[in-house]
Protein backbone atom coordinates (compact mmCIF):
# COMPACT_ATOMS: atom_id res chain seq x y z
CA UNK A 1 0.00 0.00 0.00
CA UNK A 2 2.52 2.85 0.82
CA UNK A 3 5.20 1.06 -1.71
CA UNK A 4 2.29 2.09 -4.55
CA UNK A 5 2.17 5.78 -2.92
CA UNK A 6 5.47 5.88 -2.96
CA UNK A 7 5.55 4.53 -6.41
CA UNK A 8 3.48 7.71 -7.65
CA UNK A 9 6.35 9.79 -6.23
CA UNK A 10 9.07 8.68 -6.92
CA UNK A 11 8.98 7.35 -10.45
CA UNK A 12 8.08 11.13 -12.18
CA UNK A 13 11.30 12.18 -10.37
CA UNK A 14 13.48 9.40 -11.77
CA UNK A 15 12.12 10.56 -14.79
CA UNK A 16 12.42 14.21 -14.82
CA UNK A 17 16.21 13.81 -13.45
CA UNK A 18 17.53 10.81 -15.36
CA UNK A 19 18.21 9.27 -11.78
CA UNK A 20 17.42 5.83 -13.53
CA UNK A 21 20.47 6.23 -15.90
CA UNK A 22 22.20 6.32 -12.55
CA UNK A 23 24.46 3.61 -10.65
CA UNK A 24 22.71 2.44 -7.73
CA UNK A 25 24.12 3.95 -5.15
CA UNK A 26 23.17 7.43 -6.15
CA UNK A 27 18.96 6.39 -5.79
CA UNK A 28 19.05 6.82 -2.02
CA UNK A 29 22.55 8.81 -1.18
CA UNK A 30 23.22 11.98 0.25
CA UNK A 31 23.78 14.03 -2.47
CA UNK A 32 20.86 16.50 -2.77
CA UNK A 33 22.10 17.87 -5.97
CA UNK A 34 20.22 15.01 -7.08
CA UNK A 35 17.15 15.62 -5.36
CA UNK A 36 15.72 18.88 -5.41
CA UNK A 37 12.09 19.39 -3.85
CA UNK A 38 12.22 15.74 -2.74
CA UNK A 39 11.14 16.16 0.92
CA UNK A 40 7.63 14.35 0.40
CA UNK A 41 9.59 11.49 -1.59
CA UNK A 42 11.79 10.86 1.78
CA UNK A 43 8.44 11.30 4.02
CA UNK A 44 6.78 8.88 2.32
CA UNK A 45 9.95 6.98 2.02
CA UNK A 46 10.29 6.84 5.58
CA UNK A 47 7.08 6.55 6.65
CA UNK A 48 6.96 3.05 5.22
CA UNK A 49 10.53 2.06 6.12
CA UNK A 50 8.72 2.57 9.92
CA UNK A 51 6.19 0.22 9.07
CA UNK A 52 7.14 -2.17 7.67
CA UNK A 53 9.92 -2.19 10.30
CA UNK A 54 7.05 -2.58 12.77
CA UNK A 55 4.96 -5.31 10.94
CA UNK A 56 8.40 -7.55 11.24
CA UNK A 57 8.63 -6.83 15.02
CA UNK A 58 4.95 -7.64 15.94
CA UNK A 59 5.01 -10.24 13.41
CA UNK A 60 1.73 -8.99 11.86
CA UNK A 61 -0.57 -5.87 10.00
CA UNK A 62 -2.30 -4.10 12.47
CA UNK A 63 -5.81 -3.09 10.67
CA UNK A 64 -5.27 0.27 12.58
CA UNK A 65 -3.22 1.29 10.10
CA UNK A 66 -5.27 0.32 7.02
CA UNK A 67 -7.40 2.79 5.85
CA UNK A 68 -8.84 1.97 1.81
CA UNK A 69 -11.90 -0.04 2.49
CA UNK A 70 -10.81 -2.69 -0.27
CA UNK A 71 -7.13 -2.66 1.23
CA UNK A 72 -9.17 -3.64 4.40
CA UNK A 73 -11.29 -5.99 2.50
CA UNK A 74 -8.04 -8.04 1.79
CA UNK A 75 -6.63 -8.26 5.44
CA UNK A 76 -9.70 -9.27 6.62
CA UNK A 77 -9.10 -12.65 5.33
CA UNK A 78 -6.09 -13.56 6.86
CA UNK A 79 -7.22 -14.41 10.40
CA UNK A 80 -4.97 -16.38 13.17
CA UNK A 81 -5.08 -19.89 11.75
CA UNK A 82 -3.71 -18.93 8.52
CA UNK A 83 -0.06 -19.89 7.91
CA UNK A 84 2.40 -20.33 5.51
CA UNK A 85 1.26 -23.34 4.18
CA UNK A 86 -2.36 -22.61 5.19
CA UNK A 87 -4.46 -19.70 3.67
CA UNK A 88 -6.58 -18.55 1.14
CA UNK A 89 -6.04 -16.59 -2.08
CA UNK A 90 -5.88 -12.68 -1.86
CA UNK A 91 -5.25 -10.95 -4.68
CA UNK A 92 -5.38 -6.76 -4.67
CA UNK A 93 -4.74 -4.48 -7.16
CA UNK A 94 -3.11 -1.59 -5.65
CA UNK A 95 -2.54 0.44 -9.24
CA UNK A 96 -4.57 0.31 -12.02
CA UNK A 97 -3.42 2.10 -15.07
CA UNK A 98 -6.93 2.88 -16.06
CA UNK A 99 -7.22 5.28 -13.05
CA UNK A 100 -4.35 5.61 -11.39
CA UNK A 101 -1.69 8.23 -12.21
CA UNK A 102 1.84 9.84 -10.77
CA UNK A 103 1.63 13.30 -9.41
CA UNK A 104 2.37 14.83 -12.87
CA UNK A 105 -0.57 13.05 -14.06
CA UNK A 106 1.20 10.23 -16.12
CA UNK A 107 -1.00 6.99 -16.18
CA UNK A 108 0.78 4.53 -13.70
CA UNK A 109 1.66 0.68 -14.97
CA UNK A 110 -0.95 -1.69 -13.24
CA UNK A 111 0.32 -3.23 -9.46
CA UNK A 112 -1.55 -6.50 -9.05
CA UNK A 113 -0.35 -8.08 -5.52
CA UNK A 114 -1.18 -12.21 -5.66
CA UNK A 115 -0.76 -14.74 -2.91
CA UNK A 116 -1.56 -17.77 -4.36
CA UNK A 117 -4.28 -20.48 -2.16
CA UNK A 118 -2.21 -23.22 -0.04
CA UNK A 119 -3.84 -25.23 1.47
CA UNK A 120 -1.54 -28.19 4.22
CA UNK A 121 -2.38 -31.72 2.49
CA UNK A 122 -2.24 -30.23 -1.38
CA UNK A 123 1.43 -29.72 -2.88
CA UNK A 124 1.83 -26.34 -4.11
CA UNK A 125 5.17 -26.89 -6.05
CA UNK A 126 6.95 -24.60 -4.53
CA UNK A 127 8.31 -21.60 -6.80
CA UNK A 128 7.12 -23.42 -9.94
CA UNK A 129 3.91 -23.00 -8.83
CA UNK A 130 3.59 -19.84 -7.93
CA UNK A 131 5.30 -18.94 -11.44
CA UNK A 132 2.24 -21.18 -13.15
CA UNK A 133 -0.60 -19.12 -10.50
CA UNK A 134 1.09 -15.76 -11.64
CA UNK A 135 1.07 -16.68 -15.38
CA UNK A 136 -2.48 -17.95 -15.20
CA UNK A 137 -3.81 -14.35 -12.79
CA UNK A 138 -1.77 -12.11 -15.57
CA UNK A 139 -3.35 -14.02 -18.13
CA UNK A 140 -6.54 -12.71 -17.20
CA UNK A 141 -5.85 -9.16 -16.10
CA UNK A 142 -3.71 -7.88 -18.07
CA UNK A 143 -2.57 -10.93 -20.90
CA UNK A 144 0.42 -8.88 -21.61
CA UNK A 145 2.30 -11.05 -23.97
CA UNK A 146 5.72 -10.55 -23.09
CA UNK A 147 6.56 -12.07 -19.26
CA UNK A 148 9.55 -10.89 -16.99
CA UNK A 149 10.63 -13.64 -14.45
CA UNK A 150 12.66 -12.15 -11.88
CA UNK A 151 13.25 -13.23 -8.07
CA UNK A 152 12.69 -11.28 -5.47
CA UNK A 153 16.16 -10.21 -4.40
CA UNK A 154 16.90 -8.78 -7.59
CA UNK A 155 16.59 -5.08 -9.38
CA UNK A 156 16.66 -3.67 -12.22
CA UNK A 157 20.47 -2.23 -13.45
CA UNK A 158 19.50 -0.98 -16.58
CA UNK A 159 16.42 1.10 -17.90
CA UNK A 160 17.20 0.21 -21.66
CA UNK A 161 16.74 -3.99 -20.75
CA UNK A 162 13.11 -4.33 -21.74
CA UNK A 163 14.24 -2.34 -25.17
CA UNK A 164 16.96 -5.00 -25.55
CA UNK A 165 14.78 -7.83 -25.02
CA UNK A 166 11.87 -6.94 -27.43
CA UNK A 167 14.89 -5.91 -30.13
CA UNK A 168 15.24 -9.51 -30.58
CA UNK A 169 11.51 -10.21 -29.92
CA UNK A 170 10.42 -7.30 -32.77
CA UNK A 171 13.05 -8.10 -35.05
CA UNK A 172 11.14 -9.18 -38.35
CA UNK A 173 14.25 -11.61 -39.47
CA UNK A 174 13.57 -13.16 -35.54
CA UNK A 175 13.03 -17.17 -35.63
CA UNK A 176 9.18 -17.45 -34.80
CA UNK A 177 10.17 -19.91 -32.28
CA UNK A 178 12.40 -18.26 -30.17
CA UNK A 179 10.94 -18.34 -26.99
CA UNK A 180 13.06 -16.41 -24.35
CA UNK A 181 15.68 -14.27 -24.10
CA UNK A 182 18.15 -14.66 -20.98
CA UNK A 183 19.93 -12.01 -19.07
CA UNK A 184 22.87 -13.42 -17.26
CA UNK A 185 22.54 -13.52 -13.58
CA UNK A 186 24.41 -11.29 -12.10
CA UNK A 187 25.11 -10.12 -8.23
CA UNK A 188 25.48 -7.35 -6.23
CA UNK A 189 27.55 -6.66 -2.87
CA UNK A 190 30.32 -9.72 -3.96
CA UNK A 191 33.10 -8.88 -2.00
CA UNK A 192 36.68 -7.80 -3.75
CA UNK A 193 37.77 -11.52 -3.73
CA UNK A 194 34.34 -13.04 -4.24
CA UNK A 195 35.30 -15.79 -1.61
CA UNK A 196 32.44 -17.88 -1.93
CA UNK A 197 32.44 -17.70 -6.03
CA UNK A 198 29.39 -16.06 -6.03
CA UNK A 199 29.46 -14.96 -9.42
CA UNK A 200 30.04 -18.38 -11.36
CA UNK A 201 31.70 -16.81 -14.47
CA UNK A 202 32.67 -20.18 -16.01
CA UNK A 203 28.45 -21.31 -16.00
CA UNK A 204 27.68 -17.31 -17.09
CA UNK A 205 30.74 -16.29 -19.20
CA UNK A 206 31.91 -19.88 -20.93
CA UNK A 207 29.26 -22.48 -20.41
CA UNK A 208 26.43 -20.38 -21.52
CA UNK A 209 27.75 -18.72 -24.63
CA UNK A 210 28.70 -22.25 -25.72
CA UNK A 211 24.76 -23.32 -25.76
CA UNK A 212 23.89 -20.13 -26.63
CA UNK A 213 25.58 -21.32 -29.74
CA UNK A 214 23.23 -24.81 -30.44
CA UNK A 215 19.31 -23.88 -29.84
CA UNK A 216 20.25 -21.41 -27.26
CA UNK A 217 21.13 -21.13 -23.67
CA UNK A 218 19.45 -22.11 -20.59
CA UNK A 219 16.79 -20.64 -18.25
CA UNK A 220 18.95 -19.23 -15.25
CA UNK A 221 15.35 -19.12 -12.80
CA UNK A 222 15.65 -15.00 -12.88
CA UNK A 223 16.78 -12.36 -15.70
CA UNK A 224 14.54 -14.14 -18.30
CA UNK A 225 11.98 -12.03 -20.95
CA UNK A 226 9.26 -15.29 -22.38
CA UNK A 227 6.78 -15.34 -24.92
CA UNK A 228 3.49 -15.95 -22.90
CA UNK A 229 2.67 -18.58 -25.45
CA UNK A 230 5.81 -20.42 -25.75
CA UNK A 231 5.19 -21.17 -21.61
CA UNK A 232 1.64 -21.23 -21.30
CA UNK A 233 -1.51 -21.31 -24.20
CA UNK A 234 -4.15 -19.49 -23.39
CA UNK A 235 -6.68 -21.93 -24.14
CA UNK A 236 -5.30 -24.02 -21.60
CA UNK A 237 -7.30 -21.54 -19.32
CA UNK A 238 -10.80 -23.44 -18.11
CA UNK A 239 -12.41 -20.00 -18.33
CA UNK A 240 -12.95 -18.43 -21.24
CA UNK A 241 -11.37 -16.88 -23.53
CA UNK A 242 -13.30 -13.37 -23.40
CA UNK A 243 -12.26 -13.42 -20.26
CA UNK A 244 -8.61 -12.78 -21.41
CA UNK A 245 -7.51 -9.19 -21.48
CA UNK A 246 -9.25 -8.69 -24.90
CA UNK A 247 -12.16 -7.78 -23.06
CA UNK A 248 -12.70 -4.32 -21.68
CA UNK A 249 -13.27 -5.29 -18.48
CA UNK A 250 -11.91 -2.99 -15.75
CA UNK A 251 -8.87 -5.27 -13.70
CA UNK A 252 -10.85 -4.23 -10.54
CA UNK A 253 -14.03 -5.74 -11.54
CA UNK A 254 -16.14 -8.26 -10.02
CA UNK A 255 -15.84 -10.83 -13.08
CA UNK A 256 -12.16 -10.57 -13.52
CA UNK A 257 -11.08 -10.82 -9.89
CA UNK A 258 -13.77 -13.90 -9.07
CA UNK A 259 -11.66 -15.70 -12.33
CA UNK A 260 -8.45 -14.37 -11.42
CA UNK A 261 -9.14 -16.18 -7.60
CA UNK A 262 -10.05 -19.58 -9.43
CA UNK A 263 -7.06 -19.18 -11.15
CA UNK A 264 -5.33 -19.24 -8.23
CA UNK A 265 -6.40 -21.58 -6.22
CA UNK A 266 -5.34 -25.11 -4.87
CA UNK A 267 -7.52 -27.25 -7.19
CA UNK A 268 -7.54 -24.56 -10.43
CA UNK A 269 -4.80 -27.32 -11.81
CA UNK A 270 -6.32 -30.68 -10.82
CA UNK A 271 -6.75 -32.86 -14.14
CA UNK A 272 -4.62 -30.22 -16.20
CA UNK A 273 -1.46 -30.46 -17.88
CA UNK A 274 -0.12 -26.93 -16.19
CA UNK A 275 3.12 -28.47 -15.08
CA UNK A 276 3.40 -31.41 -16.92
CA UNK A 277 3.51 -30.23 -20.63
CA UNK A 278 2.17 -26.37 -19.74
CA UNK A 279 3.70 -23.87 -17.60
CA UNK A 280 6.99 -24.08 -15.41
CA UNK A 281 7.20 -28.12 -15.14
CA UNK A 282 6.89 -29.76 -11.40
CA UNK A 283 9.18 -32.57 -10.29
CA UNK A 284 12.28 -30.88 -9.39
CA UNK A 285 14.09 -28.24 -7.32
CA UNK A 286 15.45 -26.72 -10.37
CA UNK A 287 12.35 -25.99 -12.36
CA UNK A 288 14.20 -23.28 -14.55
CA UNK A 289 16.28 -25.88 -15.79
CA UNK A 290 13.91 -28.43 -16.35
CA UNK A 291 11.18 -25.92 -18.07
CA UNK A 292 13.87 -24.43 -20.40
CA UNK A 293 14.99 -28.43 -21.32
CA UNK A 294 11.65 -29.59 -22.12
CA UNK A 295 10.84 -26.14 -24.22
CA UNK A 296 14.03 -26.54 -26.11
CA UNK A 297 12.85 -30.01 -26.72
CA UNK A 298 9.30 -28.48 -28.27
CA UNK A 299 11.39 -26.73 -30.81
CA UNK A 300 11.18 -23.04 -29.07
CA UNK A 301 14.89 -21.29 -28.96
CA UNK A 302 16.27 -18.88 -26.79
CA UNK A 303 19.38 -16.21 -26.90
CA UNK A 304 21.31 -15.01 -24.43
CA UNK A 305 21.70 -11.33 -23.94
CA UNK A 306 24.85 -10.12 -22.46
CA UNK A 307 25.42 -6.81 -22.75
CA UNK A 308 28.25 -5.00 -20.92
CA UNK A 309 25.79 -3.32 -17.90
CA UNK A 310 24.58 -5.86 -16.24
CA UNK A 311 20.67 -5.55 -16.83
CA UNK A 312 19.40 -7.26 -13.28
CA UNK A 313 21.42 -7.47 -10.15
CA UNK A 314 20.62 -9.53 -7.09
CA UNK A 315 22.09 -10.97 -3.60
CA UNK A 316 24.16 -14.02 -2.87
CA UNK A 317 24.49 -16.07 0.33
CA UNK A 318 27.56 -13.93 2.57
CA UNK A 319 28.40 -17.73 4.79
CA UNK A 320 29.85 -20.66 3.88
CA UNK A 321 26.62 -22.95 5.11
CA UNK A 322 24.33 -21.05 3.17
CA UNK A 323 26.05 -21.07 -0.42
CA UNK A 324 27.03 -24.84 0.49
CA UNK A 325 23.21 -25.67 1.13
CA UNK A 326 22.45 -23.73 -1.91
CA UNK A 327 24.32 -25.80 -4.32
CA UNK A 328 23.10 -28.80 -2.81
CA UNK A 329 19.77 -27.75 -3.65
CA UNK A 330 20.62 -26.97 -7.39
CA UNK A 331 21.81 -30.49 -7.87
CA UNK A 332 19.40 -32.40 -6.16
CA UNK A 333 16.84 -30.98 -8.94
CA UNK A 334 19.73 -31.75 -11.60
CA UNK A 335 19.05 -35.48 -10.44
CA UNK A 336 15.45 -35.12 -11.02
CA UNK A 337 16.11 -33.57 -14.50
CA UNK A 338 18.22 -36.80 -15.01
CA UNK A 339 16.47 -39.63 -13.60
CA UNK A 340 12.98 -39.39 -14.81
CA UNK A 341 11.21 -39.85 -18.56
CA UNK A 342 12.48 -36.49 -19.91
CA UNK A 343 16.45 -37.60 -19.42
CA UNK A 344 18.67 -34.79 -21.34
CA UNK A 345 20.77 -38.02 -22.56
CA UNK A 346 18.07 -40.50 -23.55
CA UNK A 347 14.74 -38.53 -24.68
CA UNK A 348 16.81 -35.13 -24.89
CA UNK A 349 19.11 -35.92 -27.77
CA UNK A 350 15.98 -38.08 -30.01
CA UNK A 351 14.33 -34.08 -29.33
CA UNK A 352 16.85 -31.86 -30.21
CA UNK A 353 21.02 -31.06 -31.53
CA UNK A 354 22.60 -34.06 -29.79
CA UNK A 355 25.01 -31.57 -28.40
CA UNK A 356 22.44 -29.56 -26.92
CA UNK A 357 21.05 -32.47 -24.70
CA UNK A 358 24.57 -33.20 -23.83
CA UNK A 359 24.49 -29.43 -22.40
CA UNK A 360 22.00 -30.09 -20.25
CA UNK A 361 23.76 -33.75 -19.76
CA UNK A 362 26.60 -32.12 -18.27
CA UNK A 363 24.86 -29.44 -15.82
CA UNK A 364 22.54 -32.47 -14.30
CA UNK A 365 25.29 -34.95 -13.97
CA UNK A 366 27.71 -32.57 -11.86
CA UNK A 367 27.25 -34.27 -8.38
CA UNK A 368 28.76 -37.13 -9.62
CA UNK A 369 31.71 -35.18 -9.65
CA UNK A 370 31.88 -35.82 -6.03
CA UNK A 371 33.30 -39.19 -6.67
CA UNK A 372 36.77 -38.74 -8.07
CA UNK A 373 37.14 -34.98 -5.60
CA UNK A 374 36.88 -37.76 -2.79
CA UNK A 375 39.25 -39.47 -4.47
CA UNK A 376 41.55 -37.37 -4.88
CA UNK A 377 40.88 -36.21 -1.42
CA UNK A 378 41.68 -38.93 0.34
CA UNK A 379 43.26 -41.86 -1.24
CA UNK A 380 47.10 -40.53 -1.85
CA UNK A 381 47.05 -38.73 1.32
CA UNK A 382 46.29 -41.97 3.50
CA UNK A 383 48.51 -43.85 0.96
CA UNK A 384 51.21 -40.97 2.05
CA UNK A 385 50.52 -41.83 5.71
CA UNK A 386 50.97 -44.88 5.27
CA UNK A 387 53.62 -44.94 3.71
CA UNK A 388 52.46 -46.63 0.62
CA UNK A 389 53.50 -44.87 -2.88
CA UNK A 390 50.84 -45.10 -5.56
CA UNK A 391 52.17 -42.73 -8.12
CA UNK A 392 55.20 -43.20 -10.26
CA UNK A 393 58.63 -41.92 -9.63
CA UNK A 394 60.16 -38.57 -10.06
CA UNK A 395 62.65 -40.46 -12.73
CA UNK A 396 60.15 -42.92 -14.26
CA UNK A 397 58.09 -41.75 -17.80
CA UNK A 398 54.92 -42.20 -15.92
CA UNK A 399 55.42 -38.96 -13.63
CA UNK A 400 55.41 -36.60 -16.80
CA UNK A 401 52.09 -37.64 -17.73
CA UNK A 402 50.37 -37.01 -14.22
CA UNK A 403 52.10 -33.40 -14.02
CA UNK A 404 51.14 -32.78 -17.15
CA UNK A 405 47.65 -33.93 -16.36
CA UNK A 406 47.29 -32.00 -13.67
CA UNK A 407 48.90 -28.65 -14.91
CA UNK A 408 47.06 -28.97 -18.24
CA UNK A 409 43.65 -29.09 -16.50
CA UNK A 410 44.22 -26.11 -14.13
CA UNK A 411 45.85 -24.33 -16.80
CA UNK A 412 43.05 -24.25 -18.88
CA UNK A 413 40.32 -23.89 -16.08
CA UNK A 414 42.37 -21.17 -14.94
CA UNK A 415 42.55 -19.69 -18.94
CA UNK A 416 39.07 -19.96 -19.33
CA UNK A 417 38.20 -18.25 -16.12
CA UNK A 418 41.06 -15.20 -16.29
CA UNK A 419 41.48 -14.95 -19.96
CA UNK A 420 37.88 -15.65 -21.42
CA UNK A 421 35.74 -14.68 -18.28
CA UNK A 422 38.18 -11.64 -18.01
CA UNK A 423 38.44 -12.86 -13.94
CA UNK A 424 41.10 -11.79 -11.60
CA UNK A 425 43.35 -14.34 -10.28
CA UNK A 426 42.35 -14.32 -6.88
CA UNK A 427 38.61 -14.74 -7.68
CA UNK A 428 39.77 -18.10 -9.91
CA UNK A 429 42.01 -19.12 -6.53
CA UNK A 430 38.73 -18.80 -4.76
CA UNK A 431 36.72 -20.74 -7.26
CA UNK A 432 38.67 -23.26 -7.38
CA UNK A 433 39.01 -23.46 -4.06
CA UNK A 434 35.14 -23.58 -3.59
CA UNK A 435 34.90 -26.55 -6.58
CA UNK A 436 36.74 -28.47 -4.50
CA UNK A 437 34.19 -27.49 -1.34
CA UNK A 438 31.50 -28.50 -3.31
CA UNK A 439 32.71 -31.47 -4.52
CA UNK A 440 33.82 -33.11 -1.25
CA UNK A 441 30.42 -31.60 0.47
CA UNK A 442 27.54 -30.02 -1.42
CA UNK A 443 27.33 -32.65 -4.68
CA UNK A 444 28.26 -35.95 -2.12
CA UNK A 445 24.86 -34.56 0.19
CA UNK A 446 23.36 -33.87 -3.16
CA UNK A 447 23.72 -37.52 -3.97
CA UNK A 448 22.63 -39.05 -0.53
CA UNK A 449 19.98 -36.90 -0.16
CA UNK A 450 18.17 -37.79 -3.85
CA UNK A 451 18.93 -41.05 -2.85
CA UNK A 452 17.23 -41.29 0.49
CA UNK A 453 14.46 -39.15 -1.28
CA UNK A 454 13.81 -42.06 -4.01
CA UNK A 455 13.40 -45.10 -0.91
CA UNK A 456 11.10 -42.97 0.78
CA UNK A 457 13.50 -42.50 3.64
CA UNK A 458 13.83 -38.55 3.61
CA UNK A 459 12.41 -35.70 2.04
CA UNK A 460 13.43 -33.14 1.42
CA UNK A 461 11.85 -29.45 2.04
CA UNK A 462 12.95 -26.46 0.21
CA UNK A 463 14.28 -23.69 2.03
CA UNK A 464 14.88 -20.40 0.76
CA UNK A 465 18.48 -19.50 0.86
CA UNK A 466 18.89 -16.31 3.11
CA UNK A 467 20.14 -13.19 1.62
CA UNK A 468 19.83 -11.29 4.71
CA UNK A 469 22.78 -10.35 6.67
CA UNK A 470 23.46 -9.03 10.04
CA UNK A 471 26.52 -6.14 10.91
CA UNK A 472 29.13 -8.93 12.19
CA UNK A 473 28.55 -11.13 9.37
CA UNK A 474 28.24 -8.43 6.96
CA UNK A 475 32.01 -7.08 8.34
CA UNK A 476 33.45 -10.90 7.97
CA UNK A 477 32.37 -11.20 4.41
CA UNK A 478 33.73 -7.45 3.38
CA UNK A 479 36.60 -8.58 4.70
CA UNK A 480 37.24 -11.82 3.15
CA UNK A 481 37.06 -14.04 5.84
CA UNK A 482 34.95 -17.48 5.90
CA UNK A 483 32.13 -17.08 8.47
CA UNK A 484 31.63 -20.51 9.98
CA UNK A 485 29.76 -19.89 12.87
CA UNK A 486 26.94 -22.72 12.54
CA UNK A 487 27.40 -26.45 13.63
CA UNK A 488 26.51 -27.60 9.89
CA UNK A 489 26.85 -31.02 8.21
CA UNK A 490 28.14 -29.52 5.33
CA UNK A 491 30.97 -28.16 7.36
CA UNK A 492 32.35 -32.00 8.46
CA UNK A 493 33.51 -33.48 5.37
CA UNK A 494 35.32 -30.74 4.35
CA UNK A 495 37.38 -30.02 7.34
CA UNK A 496 37.86 -34.02 8.14
CA UNK A 497 39.56 -33.62 4.53
CA UNK A 498 41.73 -30.69 5.24
CA UNK A 499 42.61 -32.24 8.77
CA UNK A 500 43.89 -36.03 6.76
CA UNK A 501 45.49 -33.39 4.07
CA UNK A 502 47.66 -31.82 6.84
CA UNK A 503 48.57 -34.97 8.63
CA UNK A 504 49.44 -36.60 5.25
CA UNK A 505 52.11 -33.53 4.21
CA UNK A 506 53.29 -33.46 7.71
CA UNK A 507 53.99 -37.22 7.47
CA UNK A 508 55.79 -36.69 3.80
CA UNK A 509 57.94 -34.11 5.27
CA UNK A 510 58.65 -36.43 7.98
CA UNK A 511 59.30 -39.41 5.88
CA UNK A 512 61.85 -37.41 3.39
CA UNK A 513 63.47 -35.77 5.83
CA UNK A 514 63.97 -39.07 7.17
CA UNK A 515 64.46 -41.53 4.41
CA UNK A 516 64.96 -39.50 1.41
CA UNK A 517 62.34 -40.65 -0.59
CA UNK A 518 61.18 -37.93 -2.08
CA UNK A 519 61.22 -39.47 -5.41
CA UNK A 520 58.76 -41.82 -4.61
CA UNK A 521 56.26 -39.20 -2.38
CA UNK A 522 56.83 -35.91 -4.69
CA UNK A 523 53.37 -36.18 -6.13
CA UNK A 524 51.64 -37.18 -2.99
CA UNK A 525 52.96 -34.32 -1.13
CA UNK A 526 52.46 -32.02 -3.83
CA UNK A 527 48.27 -32.75 -3.91
CA UNK A 528 48.62 -32.84 -0.22
CA UNK A 529 50.52 -29.43 0.16
CA UNK A 530 48.17 -28.37 -2.53
CA UNK A 531 44.66 -29.35 -0.65
CA UNK A 532 46.27 -27.64 2.57
CA UNK A 533 47.13 -24.18 0.97
CA UNK A 534 43.41 -24.17 -0.29
CA UNK A 535 42.28 -25.38 3.26
CA UNK A 536 43.61 -21.91 5.09
CA UNK A 537 41.01 -20.48 6.10
CA UNK A 538 39.37 -24.05 7.37
CA UNK A 539 42.30 -24.53 9.60
CA UNK A 540 42.43 -20.46 10.70
CA UNK A 541 38.99 -20.93 11.21
CA UNK A 542 39.66 -24.27 13.59
CA UNK A 543 42.52 -22.81 15.62
CA UNK A 544 43.31 -19.16 15.28
CA UNK A 545 40.40 -16.87 15.58
CA UNK A 546 37.79 -16.11 17.83
CA UNK A 547 35.20 -14.10 16.50
CA UNK A 548 31.75 -15.24 16.14
CA UNK A 549 32.45 -16.60 12.55
CA UNK A 550 34.99 -19.16 13.51
CA UNK A 551 34.40 -22.99 13.43
CA UNK A 552 32.43 -24.39 16.60
CA UNK A 553 34.58 -26.58 18.72
CA UNK A 554 32.77 -29.50 18.78
CA UNK A 555 32.37 -29.80 14.97
CA UNK A 556 36.52 -29.53 15.46
CA UNK A 557 36.32 -31.70 17.77
CA UNK A 558 33.85 -34.61 15.69
CA UNK A 559 36.36 -33.91 12.75
CA UNK A 560 39.55 -34.53 14.43
CA UNK A 561 38.02 -37.58 15.58
CA UNK A 562 36.52 -38.67 12.49
CA UNK A 563 39.93 -38.22 10.94
CA UNK A 564 42.51 -39.64 13.04
CA UNK A 565 39.69 -42.98 13.07
CA UNK A 566 40.09 -42.79 9.34
CA UNK A 567 44.06 -43.07 9.47
CA UNK A 568 43.59 -45.53 12.30
CA UNK A 569 41.69 -47.77 10.00
CA UNK A 570 43.36 -47.45 6.90
CA UNK A 571 46.26 -48.78 8.80
CA UNK A 572 44.87 -52.19 8.29
CA UNK A 573 44.55 -51.91 4.50
CA UNK A 574 48.61 -51.29 3.97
Amino acid sequence: MEGAKFAKHWIPYCKKYSIVDRSPEVYFGNDPAWFPETDEIKAIYESMKSKVEMVVRNGGVSLDMVFESDHLDAFHKWKPDFTRQHHPAVIQVMLDSSIDKDVTGSVMPNLVYVSREKINDKPHNFKAGALNVLLRVSGIMTNAQIVLILDCDMFSNDPETPLRALCYFLDPKADPKLGFVQFPQRISGINKNDIYASEFKTETEILSPGMDGLLGVQFMGTGGFFKRHAISDGSSFSVTSGSMRNSLKPIRSNDVLDLAHQAASCNYEDNTKWGSEIGFRYGTLTEDAFTSFRLHCEGWKSILCNPKRAAFLGGSPSNLNDTLTQIKRWHMGFLDIFFNKYCPITYGIQSMNPLHALCYTHYTLRSFWSIPVIVYAFLPQISLINSFPIFPKVSEDGFSLRAFLFLGAYGKDFLDFVVFAEGSKQRWWNYQRMWLMWGISSYPFALLDWSLKCLGLSMFGFNVTSKVIDDEQSRLYEQGVFEFGVESVMFFPITVASIVNFLSFVKGVMEVSMNGRLEEFLLQMFISGFVVVNSWPIYEGMVLRRDRGRMPLTLTLVSTATALVILWASSFAF
